[in-house]
C-alpha cells in the first residue's frame, strides 16, 4: 500500500514558500493548494453572490460551497480582494469551513503539497513532510519591495515595507488562534541566502530523506 505523501510547507510573508511549494509540487506530481487565497476566494464569492461580509453565517455558507476552481480567478491577489478576506476572516464559521477545505484537499490518495502558516502545526499535523521556510525580515522586505517594483508600482518604500513585514510577523506570531510557528517536527529552511534554485534543491533534499527513512513511512 502506498502511503499518501503530504508535504506541509509553512512560513512568514515573503519567505519565498508559495513558489517553493509549487515547484516542490510539480517535482513529485502532487496536487497543491496555496492556502492563502482561500479567504480571498471566499471573500469574492461573497461580493458576487451580494451577501454582506460582516454577516458571519451567511459568510460561512459561501465558505462551504467554495470549490478549487474558484481559487484560479486573477483578481485574487488584488487590493480588493484583500480587503473582503480581512473581513471574512474574522467570522468563525468561515474559519470553520476552511480548515475543512484544506483537510479534503489534503486527504488526496497520493497525497499534496500546501502552503500556509498552520499546515503543520493545525490542518495538517500528521504531515509525511513539514518544512518551515524562512528568511531574515529584511530579505523578505526586500523581496518584497523588488516584486512591487517589477509590476510597475514607483512608490515603494523599502523602509515601510520592512516595517510593515515585522508588524505582521509580531501579529501572525502573537495570534491566540493558530499561531505563526514550526511544528515540532519541521525541518527548518532559511532562505536567507538562498535563490530559488537553491531553496529547492534544498527542500528536495529534505523530502528525499524522509521517503529514504523507513522509520517516517
Amino acid at each position: 500500500m502506498t502511503v499518501p505523501l503530504t508535504i506541509a510547507i509553512d512560513g512568514p510573508a515573503a519567505a519565498g514558500k508559495g513558489t517553493l511549494a509549487k515547484r516542490v509540487a510539480s517535482h513529485y506530481q502532487l496536487p497543491y493548494l496555496d492556502t492563502g487565497l482561500l479567504y480571498r476566494a471566499v471573500g469574492r464569492q461573497v461580493a458576487k453572490a451580494g451577501v454582506d461580509p460582516d454577516d458571519a453565517e451567511a459568510a460561512g455558507a459561501v465558505a462551504r460551497d467554495l470549490d478549487v476552481g474558484h481559487l484560479t480567478d486573477p483578481t485574487l491577489r488584488g487590493h480588493e480582494a484583500g480587503e473582503l478576506a480581512s473581513r471574512i476572516a474574522v467570522h468563525a464559521p468561515v474559519r470553520e469551513a476552511l480548515v475543512r477545505f484544506q483537510r479534503t484537499f489534503a486527504a488526496s490518495p497520493e497525497g499534496a503539497v500546501l502552503d500556509g502558516r498552520d499546515i503543520g502545526t493545525v490542518i495538517c499535523p500528521n504531515a509525511r513532510v513539514k518544512i518551515f521556510v524562512t528568511a531574515s525580515a529584511e530579505v523578505r522586505a526586500r523581496r518584497r519591495t523588488d516584486e512591487l517594483v517589477s509590476h510597475g508600482r514607483t512608490d515603494i518604500d523599502y523602509a515601510r515595507i520592512l516595517a510593515e513585514v515585522k508588524s505582521r510577523d509580531a501579529r501572525d506570531a502573537g495570534r491566540t488562534m493558530a499561531p505563526l510557528k514550526p511544528a515540532e517536527d519541521a525541518h527548518l529552511l532559511d532562505t536567507s541566502e538562498l535563490d530559488i534554485a537553491s531553496a529547492f534543491r534544498a527542500a528536495c533534499a529534505i523530502v528525499d530523506r524522509v521517503l529514504a527513512d523507513p522509520d517516517r513511512h
